[in-house]
């Protein structure tokens, strides 16, 4: 019972209510996109997205309660078992809209990209966990790390799904740096990838290679690869200083908005709560990133530092670049924007990680 009371003393309340309010967010968000105001009906998407909330408070809360310093045994197992759910979507996957990414268990769409991040994340921070050799980590050292982050992000892109590819390598990047890479080892790998760019726009889709242009002069294909910027633009812009009020989007209202529950559901937001509510979700964000960081900056041993790292990287890079894309300021690559956009994989996935980084700093205090 002295365990328990310890736990509970010690249990990170900023952490879980911030994740919390995230959500809580993200289901008003999710509820004004599909809103139609006909006999006041309330869409399916947000019944879903309230029980994902549930299982993910659950999960969120067990996550927490469970030893952190165990992931490091089952980093491998859970590897394997993501990497062959990325398999079998490719190979009897749900198709929709060009994309084959789901595997349909009746009750859940899984999307196994959601659980690559984590899985990416965990078995990076797995060979990075004791300290780097004097000078830092040499590109011998990297090999592992990198063909096994390489096996996902080949699976993922054949999807495809660029957004959560260029996710994995930049999570994997930060963790690397983050965990010691030789500065003249960083220096070349930047380099090769500069280098290697030209040859990775070689093996894009069209649709993809017209995204990556667009964001520059949207205006040159306003009905085609510039609709999305555009029409997230003049959402954001119209929602003012204070918004229009909750239900009163007409972007989204009169359908002008695409993907308005899932990548473009920040515009969906600002339109109706204004610059005001936009400040006090990036507020939200702030402090659940900052918390993380400062728990990484904490923790007990080397492998909870870094793995708090990983997660909040994942929350830090998927919110930059998914409102770069909203505001026109980044291309439109198909990243959701964590705990707000509609999705059970993503919604469960990001409160089990936020879950991992309480257990990691409550278990500074109890071990």
């Amino acid at each position: 019972m002295a365990l328990d009371r310890r736990m509970l003393l010690h249990f990170d309340w900023t952490v879980f209510t911030t994740t919390i309010a995230l959500g809580s967010v993200g289901l008003l968000s999710v509820l004004s996109a599909t809103w139609s105001g006909e006999h006041h009906a309330i869409d399916p998407l947000v019944v879903r997205q309230l029980i994902w909330i549930g299982v993910g408070v659950v999960l969120m809360t067990a996550a927490a309660l469970f030893d952190y310093r165990a992931l490091n045994s089952y980093a491998y197992a859970f590897y394997a078992v993501t990497l062959g759910l990325l398999i079998l979507v490719a190979v009897a996957g749900q198709s929709t809209g060009g994309s084959r990414r789901w595997i349909n268990l009746g009750f859940l769409k899984l999307e196994p990209s959601e659980l690559a991040k984590l899985a990416v994340v965990l078995v990076v921070v797995h060979c990075l966990r004791e300290e780097p050799p004097r000078g830092g980590w040499r590109a011998h050292q990297m090999l592992l790390p990198a063909v096994l982050v390489a096996i996902p992000v080949g699976l993922v892109l054949k999807q495809p799904d660029l957004g959560t590819a260029l996710i994995l390598l930049i999570i994997t990047a930060t963790l690397v740096f983050v965990g010691g890479l030789n500065w003249r080892t960083m220096a070349a790998l930047i380099i090769g990838a500069v280098m290697a760019a030209p040859i990775g726009w070689h093996y894009l889709k069209p649709y993809q290679r017209e995204r990556l242009v667009s964001f520059v002069n949207p205006q040159s294909d306003p009905l085609g690869a510039g609709y999305h910027i555009i029409q997230s633009e003049i959402a954001i812009g119209s929602g003012g200083a204070w918004g229009k009020g909750i239900f009163q989007g007409t972007q989204a209202r009169l359908n002008f908005l695409p993907e308005q529950t899932t990548d473009f559901i920040f515009a969906v937001y600002a339109e109706e709560f204004g610059f005001a509510g936009s400040m006090l979700l990036l507020g939200l964000y702030a402090v659940l990133i900052a918390r993380g960081t400062w728990i990484a900056r904490h923790a007990r041993d080397r492998f909870g530092s870094l793995l708090a790292v990983g997660v909040s990287g994942i929350i830090f890079w998927q919110v930059a670049i998914n409102i770069g894309m909203a505001t026109g300021m980044l291309p439109v690559v198909g990243i959701t924007l964590p705990l707000v956009s509609y999705g059970g994989s993503s919604l469960i996935a990001m409160m089990a990680a936020a879950g991992v980084l309480i257990s990691i700093n409550m278990r500074r205090y109890l071990f």
